[in-house]
């Protein structure tokens, strides 16, 4: 005897077919997200320190700059060609195109003012006050010059053969880590 409101079930074939297109749709939703969405970074060095640590995974929006340019103090992951290897960076934006920038005993000087940026991101108690003395460069345009936060302990702009990015190598900005921790990335007001 039949019990009365049970569908039959799927047969296994056209079960094997849904779960297919279920996967295959994830999939390319994920490569959409990756591709045009988000940029996931995993932080190599610690160059960003005590910002970003050694060992984090940071989610970066590519349509941060769609509308608006970057702008200084900005967190940003951008592809850098080191030995003919094409790595993703993470470091903050310093000078931008136009400017002059320069370092003089650690502390940085935009356009030959008198005053030193600010660099509260900077942990001179864990990582050491930074010092060193670096330009003046002026950075073209269209190109940005970046600097990690544990200044003395990085590859940035002032130790590269080219020291300035393109915007066209930004590949977006960074808003949150998301391993080991959750916590948001955020920019420095001027």
């Amino acid at each position: 005897m039949r019990q009365q409101g049970r569908k039959p079930s799927a047969s296994g074939k056209e079960n094997l077919i849904s779960w297919l297109k279920t996967l295959g749709a994830a999939c390319v939703i994920a490569l959409l997200i990756k591709n045009f969405l988000v940029v996931n970074a995993a932080v190599q060095s610690g160059s960003m320190e005590s910002t970003i640590m050694t060992g984090d995974r940071v989610i970066c929006n590519r349509l941060a700059y769609l509308k608006d340019e970057p702008r200084r103090f900005d967190v940003i992951a951008f592809d850098y060609n080191q030995e003919g290897k094409q790595l993703v960076y993470v470091k903050r934006i310093i000078g931008l195109p136009g400017e002059t920038v320069e370092v003089k005993d650690g502390k940085v000087y935009i356009d030959g003012s008198e005053t030193p940026l600010s660099d509260d991101f900077v942990d001179a108690e864990a990582n050491g006050v930074p010092v060193g003395d670096f330009g003046p460069v002026e950075v073209p345009e269209g190109e940005y010059f970046v600097l990690g936060d544990n200044r003395n302990f990085s590859a940035d702009s002032r130790r590269w053969p080219y020291p300035f990015i393109t915007r066209k190598d930004i590949l977006g900005k960074a808003i949150f880590i998301y391993f080991p921790r959750l916590e948001g990335i955020g920019g420095v007001a001027e």
